[in-house]
């Protein structure tokens, strides 16, 4: 822009140019879905919404202009939003979020590379409508910035007076205290957008005698069970997994997938441990929280814990990692050439809270080599 095309300005002030818009593009069938939907993506000023009732038309405004982020509906009649995403995924692959109420089929986009899915709302209940705005939105944004796109920080994206809780309104903070001997290992693994693929790699590593494994994965509520259930069929992977149930005993040779409508924390149970299951607000704006998994992990575990953190959008799950390399657990960031988006393992090394930043196909074994090793202290 010429300076003679800037608007005035107040004598003294500096001259800040306009925020680039982000481009989405809402495919539906539906017509009032449709409008709804732009309706609460323009809410925010840095976007701007085109829409296409099916995929055969979303094609024809591809020919012409490429659009930051898709929300793409699952059920539509010349074509389904599965068909679509696999053969966008093929030829121009994009970020994706994906609007259904279908578990399985959340699953599914997700291994093909959808960045975000969201369960879709109830219309008629008006009272939640508020907050499932604000969580489509934040998937949206999501989706932006995984696709390198120019949006705002989430953590300058939050409305006004929102609160932003800490692990303290879930698990006080406090140090690690050995309990009853034992040697038995645990592993926490932290993870949100890009996280299915990761997990899905991360566990193909494991031999069936490694130690339990206990993963938040920044998921709905609804779509926990059928992604632990997928895993768990996966002929590549040779552990158990399954989503977690409260109390349930950490076993060698499992994963437990934490329910989207709880958070997980990691509890000592005699010589073993065990899976608690908490209710409470949001943690860093997300439940099940990574910060909450990982300061559970550090108070049981100490140094025979091990926390991960992997490819997802904000800062959870980087303090708690901090307070786990404090108490003695090793500590692991995904590095950012294997991440979908950089966010959680960056803000976790920028805070020291990593003391290896490893490649993705490389996690697991790091993990079996600090399990190897019969002297924990020289790992943290």
């Amino acid at each position: 822009m010429a300076l003679r095309d800037r608007p005035p300005q107040p004598p003294g002030s500096l001259y800040v140019p306009p925020h680039p818009t982000v481009e989405v593009m809402v495919v539906d069938d539906s017509a009032v879905m449709r409008q709804r939907l732009k309706q609460i993506i323009e809410s925010d000023p840095s976007f701007r919404v085109v829409l296409a009732s099916d995929p055969f038309e979303a094609v024809e405004i591809l020919k012409k202009a490429v659009p930051g982020v898709i929300v793409l509906d699952v059920e539509m009649p010349r074509m389904d939003g599965l068909t679509f995403l696999r053969k966008l995924m093929r030829q121009h692959p994009m970020p994706v979020v994906l609007c259904t109420s279908q578990a399985e089929r959340a699953v599914t986009a997700l291994e093909m590379g959808a960045i975000e899915v969201i369960a879709k709302p109830d219309w008629m209940n008006a009272s939640r409508l508020p907050e499932w705005s604000a969580n489509f939105l934040e998937s949206i944004r999501n989706a932006a910035r995984a696709g390198r796109l120019p949006i705002r920080d989430d953590r300058a994206a939050a409305g006004p007076g929102e609160a932003r809780h800490s692990a303290d309104v879930i698990l006080p903070r406090a140090s690690f205290r050995p309990g009853p001997a034992t040697t038995d290992r645990v592993i926490a693994v932290g993870v949100s957008t890009g996280g299915v693929q990761a997990i899905q790699q991360l566990l193909t590593g494991f031999p069936a005698g490694c130690p339990g494994i206990v993963i938040v994965q920044h998921m709905p509520a609804d779509f926990t069970q059928a992604f632990a259930q997928r895993l768990n069929n996966d002929p590549k992977i040779q552990i158990e997994v399954s989503e977690a149930r409260h109390h349930e005993p950490i076993l060698a040779g499992r994963a437990l997938v934490v329910p989207g409508s709880a958070h997980g924390l990691i509890r000592r149970s005699g010589a073993g441990y065990r899976v608690e299951l908490a209710d409470g607000p949001p943690v860093c704006r997300h439940k099940p929280s990574v910060d909450v998994l990982f300061r559970s992990a550090a108070q049981a575990a100490g140094p025979l814990g091990a926390g991960v953190i992997m490819t997802g959008m904000g800062d959870d799950g980087a303090g708690g990692l901090y307070e786990m390399r404090e108490a003695g657990s090793l500590t692991i960031a995904q590095n950012e050439a294997t991440s979908v988006v950089f966010g959680m393992p960056r803000e976790a090394i920028r805070r020291g809270a990593a003391k290896y930043v490893v490649p993705l196909d490389a996690i697991a074994a790091t993990l079996m080599s600090w399990n190897a090793n019969p002297d924990a202290g020289t790992w943290h």
